[in-house]
Order: structure tokens, then C-alpha cells, then sequence
């Protein structure tokens, strides 16, 4: 489990297999640096909003596993050697909790369809692959976009906006995303949950 918090960047060092391949081929090494301190074989780790276990750690460098549901439902595969990746280590219970309930289980990618900039922040648009991810979303709310917990500010009809501050900007991999990107989502849980128990007419 994660809060959204971005606590620094990785770098990818390398990406074997791909989306043809059986799932033991395909495998993700990151240099993470200061992040990855006091980390473990075992350990979950949030890779721009995946959760991933740790199988194989070199010093600073660590290797995941990654499955076909994974390579499929995310943005992962289209990564390339020494592009950088948000990451975000999992919670402790002694944690505050400083943005929101975050499970690492991406539920689909969005498209970058706008991003305007202002004097003090930045508004992205993101369109969302999937029109029945829609019904998640609501202004003000919380979501997911490549692991940061970020507000809900506009929703239409196929896409919704967020509001980015500077310090987010400068801390992840957001202020790097031009129109065209895409990037994964993961919607509230809270909001998953409620819509599943109300009745469908």
C-alpha cells in the first residue's frame, strides 16, 4: 500500500522481454539511488504507480519481475534505458498518510491532451482510454497519475484535469509529460468500492 507521495526518482537501467514474451522473461532493472536504501528481496516497491517486488538487489540497483497483466494495464513497456520513474517506497503503519490510499494496481493508461502553463502552476488535461474509468472521477477527488496522488480539478465527458504545483514539478517525472504521453492511473479505491455496491438499473 502507498499514499501517492512521491519519495524520489529511478533511473532504468534495463527492460528485457516484452509483451510477446513468457512472464519470467520480462524484467525491469532500476538504479534508485538514495531511495533504495535499507530495501529487501521481497520488498514492494510503487514504479510510476505499479507496485513491483523486489527479486534481485546490486547496491543502489534493483531488479522486478513483471507479468503480462502488468505489461498489458500499464505504461511500463514502453520504457526505455535511462528514461526516469517515479518511486515511491510502501507504507509504514507509522506513516501520516499525505495523500491518498494508493494499492499500486493500475486500472488503465491516460493520454496527455493538454498542458497549460501558469505563472504559479500548471493545469494538465488527461484523456482517459475508457470511458467506463469515468464514472471514478469527481472535482475535487483523488487519483493516481504515474504513482502521484494528485486532486481532481475538471471532469468531462471523456478526460479530466489536475492542477500541478512547483514542488511536484520539480520532484517527479510530471513536469517532463508533453501532450501525447501517456501515463497510468490508478482511480480511489473509495470511489471503485461505492461503485460496485450501488445497484445497477
Amino acid at each position: 500500500m502507498f499514499t501517492g507521495i512521491i519519495k524520489g526518482t529511478g533511473t532504468i537501467k534495463s527492460i528485457t522481454g516484452s509483451k510477446r514474451t513468457s512472464s519470467s522473461d520480462r524484467r525491469i532493472r532500476l538504479e534508485l539511488g538514495s531511495v533504495g536504501k535499507g530495501l529487501k528481496i521481497g520488498d514492494s516497491v510503487s514504479v510510476n504507480g505499479t507496485c513491483l517486488t523486489v527479486i534481485i538487489l546490486k547496491k543502489t540497483a534493483a531488479e522486478f519481475e513483471i507479468v503480462k497483466e502488468t505489461m498489458d494495464r500499464t505504461t511500463l513497456g514502453s520504457l526505455k534505458d535511462g528514461d526516469s520513474v517515479n518511486i515511491e517506497r510502501s507504507l509504514k503503519l507509522s506513516d501520516r498518510l499525505e495523500g491518498h490510499i494508493v494499492l499500486g494496481h493500475v486500472d488503465g493508461i491516460g493520454e496527455i491532451s493538454d498542458v497549460i502553463k501558469y505563472p504559479a502552476e500548471i493545469k494538465m488535461w488527461i484523456r482517459v482510454k475508457g470511458k467506463e474509468l469515468m464514472k471514478y472521477l469527481v472535482p475535487k477527488g483523488s487519483v493516481t497519475v504515474d504513482g502521484i496522488s494528485l486532486t481532481v480539478v475538471d471532469v468531462g465527458k471523456y478526460k479530466f484535469s489536475v492542477a500541478l504545483v512547483p514542488h511536484t514539478v520539480s520532484k517527479t517525472t510530471i513536469g517532463t509529460k508533453v501532450s501525447g504521453d501517456t501515463v497510468n492511473l490508478e482511480f480511489d479505491i473509495l470511489s471503485k468500492y461505492l461503485a460496485n455496491l450501488i445497484p445497477k438499473n
